[in-house]
């Protein structure tokens, strides 16, 4: 083995790392030092006891591990060993997952948001949130006629290592765990093609009597990115049970909003084979719309109606006051609602329930406590259905703005937070410098899927921009191709036709006195 003292020096650092932040005890600290040598075959003839205890200054000013584990983890390793070495060396820190309960529902007594605050900043002390890695992603937001909308480039996962890939076509296909969101996935070593969760901890909860657990994003996308899962692995559903969670869960944790992607794919979120939902502690665009009208249903007078001004047709329901009687008024009139657009058909609008029997009406929901402390519920209507002329959804991203984002529009984005790939960060910065002059013809491989619109942008803005004046007219030109990808994800235009055609279906079902 190379020279020790490095390595023990980074040992040390990183078990003072975890006793200052509360992985473990100072008299764990031993065994906690005995397993890493163990976990990285440390030759015991090699072990030099001199160096127990003693503090490199260097290491002083760490806020994370990351450095220590970059000096404890060879280079020359693939991304996923790497990920799959820094996860069991922070397992080997981390209490077992009975006392981290007991401490979370401990503080959970007292003030949920100091349970969440402790679990929160575990999950980024022992690196299962890749803290380093988020901070390197670019975010900055743009005004629109529906207010602001964000827009972040993800640059926090890393790209698959050619070795990685090639590993993996050797090796025997698994189906332990059955998906990324199963309960298994807690303490799972990893392999080629399923990530690292040696140092994930989940909370078990109990939603509308049935077995959930919750967890945090490695990757966060915004704010307190939580997961919550079912227990079993079973397919996303969207019915009156999934809004009776919902608002349970927000009547546990109401400095979180709770949100389910759609239950239909193309609508959907990239994973429907597991029943999950989605929440934090985020303050979306989608939180602060407007309304154009507001409705009352007879049987619901516990409830407020509003037509959303969103780029997505949007129904949001307001408990008049935060009481049971409300809240069970909230969720039976989203569940009618549901009901009602499950077979609804608009042909004037392309909107059609059924092709056949294969249904493409659905909704994503979204709950929160709003800044009055009333329950709010957000019922963004979708629809699924493709035509030769849109054979990815006549309701999803067209083809002109694939370029820039072609993924499913899920939950989040539906909320005004666009998720866009790391491949975009390389062309901004070359179309820049063809907006400057400093280039006069850009990288074709890079540029070729972006020329319309590249050719269009030069055309508008020519190429004698400053270097931060064309930055920003492409922040606000990549932010307006979101805004058409939501536009076009919208199931009633924000026309004059469009909200007639919106208004409508509320009418319709506000009128229903069968209801």
């Amino acid at each position: 083995m190379c020279d020790i003292k490095p390595i023990q020096l980074a040992i040390e650092a990183l078990l003072q790392f975890g006793i200052n932040n509360q992985l473990l005890e100072p008299c764990d600290k031993m065994w906690v030092r005995n397993r890493i040598f163990s976990f990285l075959q440390v030759p015991s003839n090699a072990i030099n006891s001199e160096l127990f205890d003693m503090l490199d200054p260097a290491y002083d000013s760490c806020k994370t591990a990351t450095p220590m584990l970059d000096v404890l983890i060879n280079d020359k390793h693939t991304s996923d060993v790497r990920d799959r070495m820094e996860a069991g060396i922070m397992n080997l820190l981390m209490p077992r997952p009975s006392e981290i309960h007991e401490k979370f529902f401990h503080k959970y007594s007292d003030k949920p948001a100091d349970a969440t605050d402790y679990f929160y900043q575990l999950c980024q002390t022992c690196n299962y949130i890749q803290v380093d890695r988020i901070q390197k992603n670019i975010g900055w937001s743009i005004d629109t006629p529906y207010g602001e909308l964000e827009i972040t480039i993800n640059l926090s996962k890393p790209e698959k290592d050619p070795r990685d890939i090639a590993m993996a076509s050797t090796k025997p296909a698994s189906n332990y765990p059955k998906c990324l969101l199963c309960v298994e996935n807690a303490g799972f070593d990893g392999t080629h093609s399923h990530p690292a969760r040696q140092n994930l901890r989940t909370i078990p909860l109990t939603l509308n009597s049935e077995k959930w657990h919750f967890q945090y994003s490695p990757y966060v996308y915004y704010d307190e990115h939580c997961i919550v899962f079912n227990e079993c692995h079973t397919p996303m559903q969207i019915n009156k049970q999934t809004f009776c969670k919902l608002v349970e869960f927000v009547d546990g944790f109401p400095h979180y909003f709770i949100g389910s992607n759609a239950d239909l794919p193309i609508v959907g979120g990239s994973i429907l084979s597991h029943d999950h939902f989605q929440g934090g502690r985020h303050n979306f665009p989608l939180n602060n719309a407007k309304s154009y009208a507001m409705y009352q249903h007879h049987k619901y007078p516990g409830v407020s109606i509003a037509q959303l001004k969103w780029p997505l047709s949007v129904i949001r329901l307001t408990a008049v006051a935060n009481t049971n009687e409300c809240k069970q008024q909230q969720i039976e009139l989203a569940d009618y609602i549901l009901q009602c657009w499950r077979k609804y058909t608009d042909i004037d609008a392309g909107i059609h329930a059924f092709s056949g029997d294969v249904p493409h009406n659905t909704i994503t929901p979204v709950v929160r406590i709003n800044k009055d402390g009333l329950p709010e519920m957000d019922l963004v209507l979708r629809n699924n259905r493709t035509t030769d002329e849109y054979p990815l959804g006549i309701f999803h991203p067209h083809a002109e703005w694939h370029h820039i984002k072609k993924e499913n529009i899920g939950l989040i984005e539906v909320m005004g937070l666009a998720i866009l790939p790391g491949r975009l960060d390389k062309m901004i910065s070359e179309v820049s410098k063809l907006l400057t002059g400093s280039l006069t013809s850009g990288n074709d491989s890079l540029l070729l899927p972006h020329k319309p619109w590249v050719d269009e942008l030069l055309n508008k803005h020519g190429n004698k921009n400053e270097p931060e004046k064309a930055e920003q007219i492409l922040k606000n030109e990549v932010g307006q191709v979101f805004l058409n990808v939501l536009i076009d994800c919208g199931v009633f235009k924000d026309t004059e036709k469009g909200q007639e055609q919106f208004k409508r279906f509320i009418e319709d079902f506000c009128q229903n006195t069968k209801s």
